[in-house]
């Protein structure tokens, strides 16, 4: 007799492990595909020359370089970047932690934590900045803050060469200096 009270008693306890089993839920998928499952190639370790008529204006190296569109846009991870005066002297370093490199316009946009030092003690920070080969000219329309011994500015927009000796600012938004000794006093 107490077989026959264990048999139905396993039945129902089995059939609701079976039940509580079977889930109707589909695992999750992603949308969107990263940037290696679209990349015509992907390269660890990247560095690129960037040279305008023959002369050296920077050197730029990644950690990781996504390659696009017949090789003409990477995506960057991870970017250092050297920048060259004329004579090919080291003039100023930046590094951000993404961007895009596009041979064919010959320009880099640098975005997320950007920072400038020139060899002179001039610190830039910006969440995005251009660099124009061509030109040898670094640019951004967003908020950003220069420092430098005894001067801080802070403004949104600039134009200006990676050396900072030429800065221009289209608009101002705070600006500190030392004294100021004006002539003939």
């Amino acid at each position: 007799m107490r077989v026959w009270y264990v048999m139905p008693l396993l039945a129902v306890a089995g059939s609701l492990v079976l039940l509580a089993c079977d889930s109707k839920t589909e695992p999750p998928i992603r949308r969107t595909s990263t940037l290696a499952d679209s990349a015509d190639q992907v390269m660890f370790g990247a560095k690129f020359n960037l040279t305008d008529k023959g002369l050296s204006r920077a050197e730029l190296h990644s950690d990781t370089a996504y390659f696009f569109e017949d090789n003409t846009r990477v995506e960057l991870r991870d970017i250092e970047t050297t920048f060259f005066t004329l004579t090919g002297a080291r003039d100023a370093f930046l590094t951000a932690k993404r961007g895009t490199y596009n041979s064919r316009f010959g320009n880099m946009m640098a975005r997320d934590s950007v920072v400038v030092v020139t060899e002179e003690g001039r610190r830039l920070a910006t969440p995005e900045l251009k660099y124009d080969q061509a030109m040898n000219e670094i640019s951004s329309d967003s908020a950003f803050v220069m420092t430098e011994p005894g001067r801080r500015l802070e403004g949104t927009g600039f134009r200006s060469d990676p050396n900072m000796q030429n800065f221009r600012i289209l608009k101002t938004k705070v600006g500190s200096t030392g004294t100021v000794t004006l002539p003939g006093q």
